[in-house]
């Protein structure tokens, strides 16, 4: 087991127990604050926290898989399993947004036939706790999620985000029932579901994106054709394609060389492209170089 491999497995482990602790301890005491305060946006937001103990657990899973070593079957690796979980995420999130939305849209139009409770002090209390605790977590978790480039760890920082989102939903709502107006309760709780909806877009836009071997940004694949271009005996790339795998990239690239290169000169040439490509660019898993005659000499 090399350092690598081992500093991203105990970073693992600390961002899986924080997520999992972290949510479970607030959620039961938002769920709690909720139900003895009064608040429906608070209950809404407790079962937001609790989903994401659910993605976290996604989260985890889908490292472990992505790590798996190539074999017969996959001879290209399990990256793809990120994407997997990271597409489970946002499916757990649409679910959870739905839910509470609907929930939310029907305390609104009942509103006029029965009356709404006032929320006490405590799930105000909670909702100030939720949006600090889950912004902490939020920066904690993308911050090393990007040290191991896991897009799954990085949509479940996203999700730490909306629930924090979401806790401030809850206090504007909450705030503004105890000015009130009670049904600024139930319509925080829609406004909580409308965030919610939004990250489930956002988060299952880019695993599909990852799935479906698109291609990297035009910013990208600029950088990386200055690169080639400036290694010596490169005369000009010809074609230039990429496709995103996962959290890695794959890259096929054709360079024109001297046409009156012997074939181990063109060669060497097109070897020192390829390792400065995965050298240079880390993210790159794989490199293509194809190497085309120059144009003549005028």
């Amino acid at each position: 087991m090399t350092e690598k491999q081992y500093s991203k497995q105990e970073i693992t482990k600390r961002l899986s127990a924080a997520g999992i602790g972290g949510n479970v301890l607030l959620s039961a005491f938002k769920l709690l604050a909720g139900i003895l305060g009064h608040s429906g946006a608070m209950v809404s937001d407790a079962v937001h926290s609790l989903s994401d103990v659910v993605a976290t657990i996604v989260a985890l899973l889908g490292v472990k898989l992505a790590e798996r070593q190539a074999d017969d079957s996959h001879p290209y690796g399990h990256e793809r399993f990120e994407c997997v979980a990271s597409l489970i995420l946002g499916i757990i999130l649409a679910v959870t947004g739905i839910g509470i939305g609907w929930n939310g849209l029907k305390t609104v139009f009942d509103a006029g036939r029965e009356s709404l409770a006032v929320p006490t002090l405590l799930p105000l209390i909670a909702a100030v706790v939720s949006i600090v605790v889950k912004e902490a977590m939020f920066r904690y978790t993308l911050h090393y999620a990007k040290v191991m480039n896991s897009a799954a760890f990085v949509a479940d920082a996203w999700h730490h985000r909306s629930d924090a989102v979401s806790s401030v939903g809850s206090l504007v709502g909450i705030i503004g029932a105890k000015l009130g107006l009670p049904i600024m309760d139930p319509i925080a709780a829609v406004v909580i579901a409308a965030f919610i909806l939004k990250s489930a877009y956002d988060i299952i836009k880019d695993a599909l994106d990852k799935m479906m071997d698109s291609a990297c940004d035009a910013g990208y694949e600029e950088r990386l054709k200055t690169f080639i271009e400036g290694n010596e005996g490169v005369e000009g790339v010809d074609l230039l394609h990429t496709r995103k795998f996962s959290n890695r990239v794959y890259v096929d690239v054709e360079i024109a060389v001297d046409r009156n290169s012997t074939l181990l000169a063109a060669h060497e040439v097109a070897e020192k492209v390829h390792r400065g490509i995965e050298e240079h660019f880390p993210e790159v898993k794989h490199v293509m170089v194809h190497v085309n005659p120059g144009k003549k000499a005028a």
